[in-house]
């Protein structure tokens, strides 16, 4: 077996309002320092030796969880412009192939670009956008081959097939075409801290060292992108920070003439546009409408003292989302945590609300990209039923199923599986819901494993969703449990602003009081409960570990987010200063004494804590891969148990994991070996 990796110490004192943290690891932030790479090594050396006994198990469950997928698949098609466009995925490859075909699904296919090939010579690669220009000859598309979120645009002849020699680097890689067929416009990144700050307008064929900057988003807290509205004719420039947005906009078949502002950015106002008609209509919060509301304003009025309600603020339903057709509005709604689309038709003659009869669903608005449209495309699922893919023709209020996931292998029955929604109550009396699913006929013994998984940020809502790949936990006898915690908006708004700033500690004790709940309950006890989360919610495994690491046998900690304190502090570093209005500015005394308070990093102390495997990407943008290294580090350093501590480092990836289809499905299966192995199953 090898041996248990060591890293050096060398003492950096952070000191800030007179206080001094010492870390004896801030060294490893040196991705370009070959001690960093090789320790980093040591220790995926060391999860590898540690997890070799379960590699033929691994096999296994990677075996299954691909064999439920069905390889050579195809997306539903959707009509844009004339042409009918759509993905498909070939056996044995890892990467779509984007096609279409002209006027009709029985018409020749065009192989707009087959990603297999363009991932030949890459550890990773993503195919970040694709805009079609008007006239439907040209294809701007955008790549990232790092994992780092930086795309390279590139222009594409659908006629000729030629790649043109525009290149641009280092964007969001989104890219929106104006009416003239030969302008487009992209948001750029600053190189260091990767913040969207500038937008930029493109000539076809021109040097993209002189693309012209019309926008520069100099407030280091907000981000800045562009987009065309449904309607094709406007050209909008938005900008967003946490809890603020300002939008611009161009009449798109004059790209050359100067934006508009919309409505000035007002501290603590959000809103959204969206256009129809001669009308502008927001969601916003204007007016203390906490869970928003829907105003409308004319093309030539658009500052806020202008805007009319057409749906007022509810205290109890949560306005996520239009979407606008000629003669139907549809609203996605949420009340009591459970989604919901409204349909009104534009004549005031209709409005209700599409029936759906479960607690444990997700539903949501799907593509829905052609204004003229009578038909609602809509995705439904839940924690029992497979994806579907649903037209629902707003004029007959027929539905049809146009696709259903497949599971194959022959084995699931949707029959054999239980969920339900139940609720626990948190130590301030605040009740907790929790979305629950597990074979049918488990007996609540406290006998039973249990994953318990939350994210609980940035108003982020966890919906209770199908997966396939879960199936090998609950035929294995696991019980999943997604926990609606406080930091998401499952509630609304106030969910999220209960969970978030100087309260965000409510996210880590709602999670503790529902793992205490489902013991009390006996859906299972401390000796079978696990606990995952990522990125945020990898912050919020290493704050309940912290706090009451006696509850849980085991954690996946994934892109963890611990060194909270030190990165928030950081400005140079990915999305720290975007992040402020999320989890506070240390360099206040108030938020700095409260991140502290918390942080995970900043807590680890001499005692006992539950078997854990961690795991990053070396080149992840989001957090950074020496958050989880040292925290890992200072665990195995102070920790008094002798439980199992892995970190498994993919060298090549970034946030989002492996590139490929499948690749990512290895990670999964080391994950659900981890657990399984710690409940003696290995088959």
């Amino acid at each position: 077996m090898s041996s248990t990796p060591e890293a050096k110490k060398i003492a950096k004192e952070l000191t800030v309002h007179n206080d001094t943290r010492i870390d004896n690891y801030y060294w490893l932030n040196d991705r370009d320092n070959p001690e960093v790479i090789e320790y980093l090594n040591a220790e995926n050396d060391y999860t590898k030796a540690n997890m070799q006994h379960t590699v033929a198990f691994q096999k296994v469950l990677f075996d299954e969880m691909k064999g439920r997928i069905k390889e050579d698949d195809t997306s539903v098609p959707y009509k844009l412009n004339g042409y009918w466009y759509f993905t498909k995925y070939q056996e044995g490859k890892d990467y779509p192939i984007y096609v279409r075909k002209k006027e009709t699904l029985e018409a020749d296919e065009e192989i707009l670009f087959d990603c297999n090939k363009l991932a030949e010579k890459h550890a990773y690669f993503n195919l970040g956008g694709i805009a079609i220009s008007p006239d439907n000859t040209l294809a701007a598309f955008s790549t990232d081959i790092v994992s780092r979120r930086q795309y390279t645009i590139q222009i594409k002849n659908l006629i000729t097939g030629e790649v043109y020699s525009d290149e641009i680097i280092n964007t969001t890689g989104s890219i929106t075409w104006a009416n003239d067929n030969k302008t487009l416009f992209y948001a750029m990144k600053d190189p260091v801290t990767l913040r969207s700050h500038k937008i930029f307008r493109h000539k076809l064929n021109a040097d993209s060292d002189k693309d012209e900057e019309v926008y520069h988003e100099a407030d280091e807290t907000f981000n800045t992108f562009v987009y065309k509205s449904k309607s094709k004719k406007y050209i909008i420039i938005g900008s967003s920070s946490t809890l603020s947005s300002e939008y611009r906009f161009l009449n798109a078949n004059n790209p050359d003439s100067d934006f508009t502002i919309f409505q000035k950015r007002t501290k603590d106002l959000e809103y959204n546009i969206a256009h129809y008609n001669d009308s502008f209509y927001i969601i916003s919060n204007i007016d203390g409408a906490k869970n928003f509301k829907i105003s409308k304003t004319s093309a030539n009025c658009t500052t806020k003292e202008n805007w009319k309600d057409v749906i007022p603020h509810r205290k109890s339903v949560l306005i996520e989302d239009i979407e606008i057709f000629k003669s139907y509005l549809v609203i996605n709604e949420r009340e009591n945590g459970l989604n919901r689309l409204r349909i009104i038709n534009w004549n005031g003659k209709e409005d209700y609300y599409l029936p759906f009869n479960s607690e444990t669903y997700t539903a949501y608005i799907g593509n829905n990209s052609d204004f003229e449209s009578n038909l609602l495309r809509y995705g439904y699922n839940g924690l029992t039923s497979p994806s579907s893919i649903i037209d629902y023709n707003l004029k007959t209020k027929q539905s049809e199923v146009k696709k259903e996931q497949q599971v194959l292998g022959g084995k699931f029955k949707k029959g054999n599986y239980e969920s339900k929604r139940i609720w626990a109550t948190a130590r301030d009396g605040v009740k907790i819901p929790m979305s629950i699913v597990y074979r049918k006929g488990i007996k609540l013994d406290g006998t039973n494993p249990l994953l318990q998984y939350a994210y609980g940020a940035y108003g982020s809502t966890v919906d209770p969703s199908f997966s396939s790949i879960r199936l090998s936990l609950l035929d294995r006898g696991f019980i999943y449990v997604i926990t609606h915690i406080r930091g998401g908006e499952y509630l609304g708004r106030e969910w999220y602003e209960n969970g978030k700033l100087l309260f965000k500690k409510n996210t880590f004790t709602d999670f503790v009081d529902c793992s205490k709940y489902l013991i009390e309950k006996k859906y299972t006890s401390k000796a079978h409960l696990y606990a995952y989360g990522g990125s945020a919610g990898g912050l919020l495994m290493g704050a309940v570990i912290n706090m009451n690491p006696e509850l849980y046998k085991g954690v996946l900690a994934a892109v963890p987010f611990v060194d909270v304190v030190t990165t928030m502090l950081d400005d140079s570093i990915p999305l720290t200063t975007g992040e402020y209005d999320e989890w506070g500015n240390p360099n206040q005394l108030e938020y700095y004494n409260y991140m502290k308070s918390y942080s995970p990093y900043d807590n680890i102390e001499a005692k006992a804590y539950p078997n854990i495997l961690v795991t990053t990407g070396l080149h992840d943008s989001q957090v950074q891969y020496w958050e989880p290294a040292k925290w890992v580090v200072k665990l195995r350093e102070m920790k008094t148990d002798s439980n199992t501590l892995l970190l498994h480092t993919d060298m090549d990836s970034g946030h989002g994991g492996a590139s490929g289809r499948f690749e990512s499905l290895k990670e999964v299966a080391l994950e659900y070996a981890f657990l399984l192995d710690l409940e003696g199953i290995h088959g």
